[in-house]
């Protein structure tokens, strides 16, 4: 079993690619479930959402997000009906959310909820939520901490940052589920998702990063940065809210004591023997995932990595 620690978009393409090499039904992505949050009284899970869809093939591509041709006749009747709108929900992705909150309701849990929905979308990677317990991520800003779906979406990540918090951590617990996977990996894998707060918040769970140190499987991360700047997403501010530099040597601090290999970007060679003298070997490889051929090659790379440390082992 090949298990992948994922967030969002960057995990969701590089998880389209892993399964071109190998079989879906051998692919375990535990999903960061920080960013989760609840509007219009339904329980909104953004990561599981986003790598499910795009494993089912109904992704919206050019955004990365949402059910692709996707209506908003919903969330037009609610504006009028004066409730906040700012969270862009179509209307078969309602549905989602709809059936989600119905079944926790119904004190199904998190875990069984997001397998049933990948089993009806005819999603074979196996999906797992870091946790069933709640955990919110926070950005810490000047004003005060808001949720960081306020900070993104709302907001669009225009508040400077001085820190991020993960409430509930402290409480919550990784799954039975998710800790056996870690522990039968045959290689763990994190996919190119902000360090912060996308992996960074499944590794702040008890047990997690202990789980991960113990394991003598290959553990290889791949950076999310290229030449100084993210793909996507806020993770340059929240990186040096963080103390982090904004390069992939900042990735391999973050990570440091945890991963074997960091696969970072031909243009970021340079920092290669910086990243090194952290006690990380490096793979450098064109990581920009522009289609499926990239997406193929830069999970074969990353996978063919760690073999070769098993190998050595």
């Amino acid at each position: 079993m090949i298990v992948t620690l994922a967030g969002g978009v960057g995990a969701a393409r590089f998880l389209e690619g892993l399964v071109q090499v190998v079989p879906a039904e051998q692919v375990t992505a535990i999903v960061n479930t920080g960013d989760d949050i609840t509007l219009h009284g339904l329980h909104i899970s953004p990561d599981i959402d986003i790598v499910t869809y795009t494993l089912a093939g109904i992704v919206e591509e050019a955004q990365g997000w949402g059910v692709r041709g996707d209506t908003t006749n919903v969330l037009e009747m609610l504006k009028t009906l004066g409730a906040e709108t700012w969270f862009l929900l179509g209307d078969r992705d309602l549905a989602t959310h709809i059936r989600r909150t119905e079944l926790l309701r119904g004190g199904a849990t998190l875990t069984e909820v997001t397998d049933l929905i990948r089993r009806a979308l005819g999603v074979a990677v196996q999906i797992l939520p870091m946790t069933d317990d709640p955990v919110a991520t926070y950005i810490v800003t000047p004003q005060g901490a808001i949720h960081f779906q306020h900070y993104l979406v709302q907001r669009r990540a225009q508040d400077d940052v001085t820190g991020v918090t993960f409430e509930g951590v402290d409480r919550a617990r990784p799954t039975a589920v998710v800790l056996e996977a870690i522990g039968y990996a045959e290689a763990i894998l994190i996919a190119p998702s902000n360090p912060i707060v996308s992996v960074g918040t499944t590794l702040a769970l008890p047990g997690v990063r202990a789980a991960l140190e113990e394991t003598r499987t290959p553990i290889v991360a791949v950076s999310p940065i290229v030449g100084g700047a993210p793909i996507k997403g806020p993770a340059a501010p929240l990186m040096r809210a963080q103390g982090f530099e904004v390069s992939a040597r900042g990735v391999g601090e973050c990570y440091r004591g945890l991963i074997d290999i960091l696969v970072i970007d031909t243009v970021d060679a340079v920092l290669a023997d910086d990243i090194r003298a952290l006690g990380i070997d490096v793979v450098i490889t064109d990581t920009i995932m522009r289609g499926p051929d990239e997406k193929r090659s830069l999970a074969q790379v990353t996978l063919d990595a760690a073999n070769a440390r098993l190998s050595r082992s």
